[in-house]
């Protein structure tokens, strides 16, 4: 991927770490997990200072008033990650920002009125479509490039980085704003995943999400809220936070709706693209996907330790601060460059591993319902 360089040039994400850098770091270094219990179910919220953020965008512009948290959470964040990397408002770079729900809570509430008047309000539409989460980023950055939403499930933010990678290879774009974002904390999103058996129950209070823990006796996912950016650029700049070196993705024919084959063949053949295309046999560290549930996180362990003759060190966040669906794939590409910025491995206080020798190349997967696994190789 040489001659074809993808550099990281700004990063930012909003999520119960915070929404600052250095605030997220130290989250990483300690011990705790995040989550709160609404309802008396478990869910990772954002904490007091970015929800006043979120609040003052409201204030800011009236036009933003309408609009979900899947949006507002997304044009914090890309804010911040263009910020970072010095990018000019009115520019000509791309924007795809996916998300797996959408605007849920409008949805849930306009539905609600629907269903009370017999007619949906005048901003019902326009406000619920998936695009609108990359139309007003861009509106709000002012970018004069392509605009793409999508939803691929939990796998959605990885493929947002997909496109943009593709895109700047292309020539057509040398710059792309990419990313995810997801506000799932609805009454009717939990009961579905609650439906799906793999939710989280009330009674675990250490380490309610038991993600990589792969002698779990019961399912641990717990949703959480956040969004995460990324400005990619062609070639190697001298700002890089990190570059991208090996990308790869799959699709697997699935038994069942949800499922994936325990020995997490898509997982297989998109950590096999990746390294092949980053020219690497192994690497340093794996930021996994492993929601919490006991088939999905043993189906990608499986697969691991299938590629890998000697498996790497392994972590993830969602013990820490749960799983943010569309969004979650880089959250976790965030965590892989806070760690190789900082040449520290976060671990998981109950997956217990040798710490690695280095850090300097960082495999990140993603998958979602539908069987679509993407695999990212950063670099420091």
């Amino acid at each position: 991927m040489q001659q074809n360089s993808i550099s990281i040039t700004g990063l930012a994400s909003v999520s119960p770490l915070g929404d600052h850098r250095d605030d997220i770091l130290k989250a990483y270094l300690d011990n705790q997990h995040y989550f709160t219990q609404k309802n008396k179910v478990w869910v990772a919220q954002l904490n007091k200072k970015t929800k006043e953020k979120i609040e003052a965008l409201k204030a800011e512009n009236n036009k933003y008033k309408p609009l979900d948290n899947s949006v507002l959470y997304s044009v914090l964040s890309s804010r911040n990650a263009v910020k970072e990397a010095n990018w000019s408002i009115n520019s000509n770079f791309g924007v795809n920002i996916g998300s797996s729900r959408g605007a849920t809570t409008l949805f849930e509430d306009h539905y609600k009125a629907f269903l009370k008047n017999n007619k949906a309000e005048t901003l019902a539409s326009p406000t619920t479509t998936l695009g609108n989460i990359s139309s007003w980023v861009a509106h709000d950055l002012q970018t004069k490039g392509p605009e793409i939403s999508h939803s691929i499930t939990c796998s959605t933010a990885l493929h947002a980085v997909l496109n943009g990678v593709v895109w700047l290879t292309s020539g057509m774009c040398n710059k792309f704003l990419v990313g995810g974002s997801e506000a799932p904390l609805t009454p009717f999103t939990i009961a579905q995943m609650q439906a799906l058996k793999i939710y989280a129950q009330n009674n675990e209070t250490d380490f309610p999400c038991k993600a990589l823990d792969f002698n779990k006796t019961k399912n641990s996912m717990i949703l959480s809220e956040a969004s995460a950016s990324l400005c990619l650029e062609s070639g190697l700049k001298d700002n890089r936070l990190a570059q991208i070196i090996g990308v790869g993705y799959a699709t697997e024919i699935l038994s069942h709706h949800v499922s994936l084959s325990s020995t997490g063949d898509c997982f297989k053949t998109s950590m096999q693209m990746a390294l092949k295309q980053a020219n690497l046999e192994t690497v340093d560290a794996i930021i996994t996907h492993t929601p919490g549930t006991i088939k999905g996180d043993l189906a990608e362990y499986n697969a691991i330790k299938t590629i890998f003759k000697t498996v790497p060190f392994l972590t993830n966040n969602k013990w820490k601060i749960g799983h943010s669906l569309g969004a979650s794939g880089v959250l976790s590409m965030e965590m892989a460059i806070l760690m190789l910025q900082n040449n520290v491995a976060f671990n998981v206080p109950f997956f217990k591993q040798n710490q690695p020798k280095k850090l300097e190349t960082i495999l990140i997967n993603a998958v979602g319902f539908g069987g679509n696994a993407v695999s990212v190789i950063i670099k420091k």
